[in-house]
């Protein structure tokens, strides 16, 4: 009897950037996490940041392709290397491919020893990034199952005005739970005072995170893992590497643009001087104040076809084991990857030098 041919059509069903560069995205936040692990704990957020960048780059500079960053450490002004629109990559190959970086997710965490922090990137062929500037982005992040719900349901939705207690409700019937039943993760952030409220009197749980909410909403399209929503403002490039990974799971984001002193009610005065130093800015990628408001879904913010994501633990999370070191540079590290085809991957991997001093050892 014919066996099913599942493994082989989605494998052919990858387009070639997932076939021909994600296995080397792999390498890419294996070595920014590495290199990151190295200063785990020793309360040196920017130095972290730093040598995980540092690495990279490095390695970024060694796959053959043109690579433009439109997700980066900041504009070119603020950051050294991996800055919003520089070129990576050898150049010498056609592939033409635009980027979304963050080498050390959760730097705080990181340097503190705390559980969370991760390498990340995410490409996509040319156009199929969100090229968003760095101000915040509130967001709402939810799995599959709510996607399929939507469908069957197109009365009942997910929306970013709509009362938190609205919104997990519809969760909740979508996942066959009481909302009760519910774990929602948002930033600890005072900005966010009064929907961890909502979220409690609706009586869903929460689950608050000093730093780091992008693995979290990955989550919410992982079964098991415990996270059913995550919401709240955040970095926009955050919410973009978020849904590059929630596409290829079948998730689904609505997100906003939202200037930081909107977000945390600063005064007018305040607010009018962020739009005059940054609205100029904005401007230059067709962002408007008469559309900055305007809700933007995982298809308007990865609109690419041939999508891929990787991330690797840095310090141990909920669904990513930290990096654990050996010495003299040896070490072991887990990943996920996601490609557009569907395909994802766990991988456990073990860098050693010398096998003879260091013998591969089964666990």
């Amino acid at each position: 009897m014919p066996h099913p041919k599942t493994a082989e059509e989605m494998i052919k069903c990858a387009g070639s950037i997932e076939a021909e560069l994600l296995p080397r995205l792999l390498h890419v936040t294996e070595a920014a996490a590495i290199a990151a692990s190295y200063q785990m704990g020793r309360g040196d957020k920017h130095y972290s940041d730093q040598v995980a960048v540092e690495a990279m780059r490095r390695m970024l500079n060694c796959l053959d392709m043109k690579g433009i960053i439109k997700i980066g450490e900041g504009e070119r002004d603020e950051a050294p290397m991996l800055y919003i629109g520089e070129k990576v990559g050898t150049w010498e190959d056609d592939f033409e491919v635009d980027i979304a970086v963050d080498p050390l997710e959760g730097t705080n965490l990181a340097a503190n020893g705390f559980p969370g922090a991760i390498a990340v990137m995410a490409m996509a062929e040319r156009g199929g990034l969100f090229h968003g500037p760095d101000i915040y982005m509130d967001k709402i992040v939810v799995g599959p199952e709510v996607v399929r719900y939507e469908r069957e349901h197109p009365d009942k939705r997910i929306d970013l005005d709509a009362p938190v207690r609205k919104n997990l409700e519809i969760v909740a019937e979508a996942l066959n739970r009481n909302v009760d039943e519910l774990v929602v993760v948002i930033l600890e952030r005072k900005r966010h005072e009064q929907k961890i409220q909502e979220i409690r009197e609706a009586g869903a749980r929460v689950i608050l995170v000093t730093d780091g909410d992008l693995m979290p909403g990955v989550s919410t399209a992982i079964r098991g893992s415990g996270v059913h929503m995550v919401l709240g403002s955040g970095g926009s490039g955050e919410a973009v590497l978020t849904a590059a990974a929630i596409k290829g799971l079948g998730g689904k984001i609505l997100a906003r643009l939202v200037l930081p002193t909107v977000a945390n009610g600063k005064s007018d005065e305040d607010v009018a001087k962020e739009k005059e130093e940054k609205m100029e800015r904005l401007a230059t990628m067709g962002i408007t104040e008469e559309n900055i408001n305007d809700v933007l879904d995982t298809e308007k913010l990865v609109p690419g076809k041939d999508v891929i994501f990787s991330a690797t633990g840095v310090t141990s999370g909920p669904i990513l084991r930290g990096v654990s070191l050996f010495g003299e540079g040896d070490a072991r590290v887990h990943s996920l990857t996601i490609g557009s085809s569907g395909v994802v991957k766990f991988t456990d991997t073990i860098y050693i030098h010398d096998k003879e001093e260091t013998p591969l050892r089964y666990q």
